[in-house]
């Protein structure tokens, strides 16, 4: 893999309640093993090499558990958002100064299940600044937020159209450059940045095909849960 990973780790997790009180929503066990082990591995094992981690709310608690990344063969770094959050868009725009011109976009409470050297293949052959991963989801695990047709999505995640079937599976790839029209060091969502391409078509698209796992809800950290026991059962 040529390009590096940004994880979006510096959220409250308000929906987790007392399971995120004093601890970061990356390190909830998820049978046996924080969850943000299990996501460095599963990285490590697609032969990816450099990690972004954003950090923020606990998030020492995240550098103390994972360090520099060695004991999971990678080299990790990070990019603290400091005195105030700055959202998942600030959070970016502030990491991408270290992550290059092309990198990948992971939030820190997902488990994708899917090659990524793929999508970094479909990135580069589409040629648009920014490459979304869809899922057709009709409403079924979130609200649908996107429409996707002819590899390109629109997408609109405060007000979703009813034609909108598909739903952000998790996993984008971008060119840095779609942040420069974005202020530094102020607070905005990486949804906005998406719907500021979708509208100039400037957002290219791929479907995945296989169900997405959070940590997000309490539904979803027992799917995860459930979907990792059975796993090492098997």
């Amino acid at each position: 893999m040529t390009i590096p990973v940004a994880i979006l780790a510096g959220g409250l997790a308000k929906r987790l309640k007392k399971n995120t009180l004093n601890k970061a929503k990356a390190l909830i066990d998820i049978a046996g093993k924080p969850f943000i082990s299990r996501q460095l591995s599963y990285l490590s094992n697609q032969n990816i090499k450099d990690i972004v981690i954003c950090t923020a709310h606990l998030g020492n608690q995240i550098k103390d558990y994972v360090g520099d990344g060695s004991r999971f063969n990678l080299k990790v770094s990070y990019s603290d958002d400091g005195d105030k959050l700055l959202g998942t868009g600030g959070s970016i725009k502030k990491a991408s100064q270290i992550l290059g011109e092309n990198f990948f976009i992971l939030y820190g409470d997902s488990f994708l299940p899917i090659n990524f050297s793929l999508v970094e293949k479909a990135y580069f052959y589409q040629k648009k600044p920014a490459l979304m991963t869809v899922f057709k989801n009709n409403g079924f695990w979130d609200k649908s937020n996107a429409y996707f047709e002819n590899k390109s999505v629109l997408y609109n995640k405060k007000n979703p159209q009813k034609n909108m079937n598909y739903i952000d599976y998790g996993l984008n790839v971008v060119r840095s450059s779609i942040f420069y029209n974005f202020p530094s060091n102020k607070t905005f969502d990486l949804s906005d940045v998406f719907e500021d391409l979708s509208k100039k078509s400037l957002l290219a698209g791929l479907e995945i095909y296989e169900r997405f796992y959070e940590i997000g809800s309490i539904n979803g950290l027992n799917d995860t849960i459930d979907f990792f026991k059975k796993l090492e059962n098997k």
